[in-house]
């Protein structure tokens, strides 16, 4: 930018006689403000389009190409370049604007010339390249290196562009002008394209992430709905018992598992919904872990065991087999699985079962009013390849109770930490025993007890599902 001379001193007493005021620098001073006037609104403009840019462009790359021009126009010089680092932290040549011709080229060349050679430098080497002993980006010796390609009668300035306090790229502006000179205005004007640059590719992540946020929840959602329908949406109708169950997953997807298993082709097709004696497996289980990990394992575990139980086999057989076909996924997956199998006859009202390493359900005995734990020796499914597992059976009678639970309700902590635990949840259970509550009474107060207990605002830590089975 010129300036204009300003006319000389003249003696103070002349001010008084307006005849005797020199009307050639009137005249100079007034066109020095008006240049000066012009030159403020003609940034004000740049700076205004750019901003409208900011806000109109929802291409990050087309606010890029104009980044170098406007940074150049602002401050009367000749280009500009703008170089961003890839996500490995090596610098790229984004975008460059000069006039073509010998200069221009010369330009071009060195910064492609230092970048490329910056990508070629393997980290924890340390030289001139800008890059220290962990391959980090040192903007310092990036300028130093490009002056030195440069020639000598160049003016650059480089400012960085800063994304959260960390340097993402830098914005270069050049003039082949002798009379150019970087000025502290200059200067702050470039920094201010540079964090408006900053201000686009932060706004551009943040709609990445949304949008990538978006996805999940859709898939999330989608999850969600598939677990809903695997799981049962009613209980079955089986003579002599009463049964309802609940599943309340922490996430969106849980990994907790409950299933009716009928027994046979014909209940399995509908054929046989009439054929309410024949015998039924109640399974409850629980995938180490929550969110879609555990859901899609509880899934596949819940197809496996399905087949399997067509078969026919005794409890310990069946869940024997289920780990040995479940042993490698579950392995290379770094989770495990607890599950409790029953299988109920309603023409004896026996219930054998097997437990590999589940909560014991508990038993409530109406003749003895009294609660036992149904338990076997068994191992983790997933943990072992070559685990066995035990049966056992009991005869039920009118009146009796069993909950199949989850480690959701004895997890579940109040205000002060304490957990509800395994003798809280017993003592809730007994009491909607001695009240000869229904199953589904049962299972609402069982629920509300620990609802009561947990501290509302930690919400839930951990899936928790009920199974409740009354003998009429």
């Amino acid at each position: 930018m010129t300036t204009l001379p300003l006319p000389s001193p003249v003696d103070p007493s002349h001010d008084l006689d307006p005849h005797n005021q020199d009307p050639h620098g009137v005249v100079a001073l007034k066109e020095l403000v008006a240049r000066l006037h012009r030159e403020q609104h003609r940034i004000q403009n740049l700076l205004s389009s750019l901003g409208f840019a900011l806000r109109s462009f929802n291409n990050l790359n087309q606010f890029l190409e104009i980044v170098p021009l406007m940074a150049a126009r602002v401050t009367d010089a000749d280009g500009g370049a703008l170089v961003l680092l890839k996500p490995n932290g090596q610098p790229k040549l984004e975008q460059l604007h000069c006039q073509e011709g010998h200069a221009c080229r010369n330009i071009r060349v060195a910064l492609e010339t230092i970048t490329r050679q910056m990508g070629q430098t393997r980290p924890g080497m340390l030289g001139s390249d800008g890059l220290n002993s962990i391959g980090e980006f040192q903007p310092t010796l990036f300028d130093e290196q490009l002056k030195e390609q440069l020639d000598q009668n160049i003016h650059l300035f480089g400012t960085p562009i800063l994304v959260n306090n960390r340097e993402r790229g830098r914005l270069f502006v050049f003039s082949y002008s002798e009379a150019y000179s970087w000025t502290s205005t200059r200067r702050k004007l470039v920094q201010l394209v540079a964090d408006q640059t900053a201000v686009a590719i932060a706004n551009q992540e943040l709609t990445n992430e949304l949008r990538k946020k978006e996805r999940l929840d859709r898939e999330l959602e989608i999850a969600s709905e598939i677990q809903d329908h695997l799981l049962p949406n009613r209980c079955p109708e089986i003579d002599g018992i009463q049964l309802a169950a609940r599943c309340q997953t922490a996430n969106r997807v849980g990994g907790d598992y409950y299933d009716f298993i009928p027994t046979t082709y014909e209940q399995f097709s509908g054929a046989g919904q009439t054929q309410s004696s024949c015998p039924w497996s109640i399974v409850i289980g629980d995938v180490m872990g929550k969110g879609v990990p555990a859901g899609l394992i509880m899934t596949m575990t819940r197809g496996m065991l399905r087949a399997e139980v067509l078969n026919r086999h005794a409890p310990a057989q069946i869940v024997q087999h289920l780990n040995q076909v479940m042993y490698t996924d579950l392995d290379n997956s770094h989770r495990f699985l607890t599950l409790f199998y029953s299988e109920y006859n309603p023409k004896t009202k026996q219930l054998a079962y097997t437990n590999a390493a589940h909560h014991p359900p508990l038993l409530w005995q109406a003749a003895t009013q009294s609660i036992q734990k149904l338990d076997t020796w068994g191992m983790l499914i997933g943990l072992d390849l070559q685990s066995e597992y035990t049966d056992a059976q009991i005869q039920l009678a009118t009146g009796d109770t069993v909950v199949f639970y989850t480690d959701g309700f004895t997890d579940a902590v109040n205000q002060e930490g304490d957990r509800f635990d395994e003798h809280r949840f017993s003592s809730a259970f007994e009491m909607a025993c001695q009240q000869h509550c229904t199953a589904q009474e049962t299972l609402d107060y069982l629920f509300a007890k620990v609802d009561e207990f947990s501290a509302e605002d930690q919400g839930a830590g951990d899936d928790m599902t009920l199974v409740v089975m009354r003998i009429e």
